[in-house]
């Protein structure tokens, strides 16, 4: 559980439910490596203004947008600012090349990095490394994490 006071180091976005077993992954391993982190279930679609209000008020220094089919969450996102976000892509159809594709092929200027389908370990990983560029803690725990795998 994350203190009222703490600042919020990743927000993880995806934009329906049916994706919380993708986000909660995320969420558990930022949790497991002390780097603080929220959840929000937000529709570029269904719901853009509360994403671009959502976006816009966040705290957040990396963003991960977990998205299937059309997968534009991601680039959404990313359209909003200039901090870095994180894609997931979902295998819905296709084995999730289909949301993989969406979300690698941004137009220049507004990139996303994408990580395996359905690899929300990853994405979080990912998002600690570039908190870990500034933050020695984080990168120690990165570290500690990695000689545990070994």
């Amino acid at each position: 559980m994350i203190a009222m006071s703490q600042r919020i180091s990743v927000a993880i976005v995806a934009g329906s439910k049916s994706d919380q077993a993708i986000t909660d992954e995320a969420a558990k391993t930022l949790t497991d490596l002390q780097v603080t982190n929220e959840v929000k279930f937000l529709s570029a679609h269904r719901n853009p203004e509360g994403l671009r209000d959502y976006v816009s008020k966040s705290e957040a220094k990396v963003f991960i947008a977990v998205a299937g089919l059309a997968a534009h969450l991601p680039g959404v996102v990313a359209s909003m600012g200039v901090r870095p976000v994180i894609g997931v892509p979902v295998a819905v159809k296709l084995n999730g090349l289909d949301s993989l594709l969406s979300i690698v092929q941004m137009p220049p200027g507004v990139p996303v990095a994408c990580v395996g389908v359905d690899n929300a370990r990853n994405a979080a990983i990912l998002a600690a490394e570039i908190l870990a560029v500034s933050d020695p803690e984080v990168a120690d725990r990165l570290n500690k994490m990695r000689e545990a795998w070994r």
